[in-house]
């Protein structure tokens, strides 16, 4: 039977570039927001370092993530018909852009790194992101987009009504 999913144009072994990359950009951007609101907090400047290293490794990763995205978009004609993937893809475009804002804003000395267009930045970021890896979520769990064919091989485990005894399994399977 052939594979009705849309598959990833960009993949290493299998995997969607996209999905090795996406969670880099998720943790960056989060994790700026929550050091923002400590630096705000605080006013120790660690905190405001850290934001700025934070944006700007998830603005690095969100591009290379970005660009195994558009590879798939424009490698697959499949993807392309699907509404998840086109909102995913703009979505990342803002994400993108007000990433790169932030990382400007972020180079200024201490206070006026963060409190409050840094803050404000990071937190609107954190917004749109969830929106978009949502979406990334719809475009793979709804839509299929980049998903495997179902494999012929068995189950490592069937399903059973006992419990199962996971050393026993591991050296029936070794």
């Amino acid at each position: 039977m052939p594979h009705s999913h849309p598959r990833a144009t960009a993949r290493i072994a299998g995997i969607p570039i996209r999905a090795l990359l996406a969670p880099f950009p998720i943790v960056c951007f989060i994790g700026a927001l929550l050091t923002d609101i400590t630096y705000s907090r605080t006013a120790e400047m660690m905190w405001a370092d850290f934001s700025a290293w934070l944006v700007t490794v998830g603005l690095i990763m969100g591009g290379l993530a970005f660009i195994a995205t558009l590879v798939d978009f424009l490698g697959e004609p499949r993807v392309r018909v699907q509404t998840s993937v086109r909102i995913h893809l703009v979505g990342s475009v803002i994400l993108l852009v007000l990433a790169t804002f932030n990382m400007f804003i972020h180079t200024h000395d201490a206070w006026t790194s963060v409190v409050p267009c840094g803050l404000t930045l990071s937190a609107i970021i954190v917004v749109i992101l969830l929106i978009t890896e949502w979406m990334g979520f719809v475009m793979i769990f709804r839509d299929g987009v980049g998903v495997s064919a179902p494999s012929s091989r068995p189950l490592l485990i069937e399903n059973r009504s006992q419990p199962v005894d996971v050393t026993q399994e591991v050296l029936r399977l070794g």
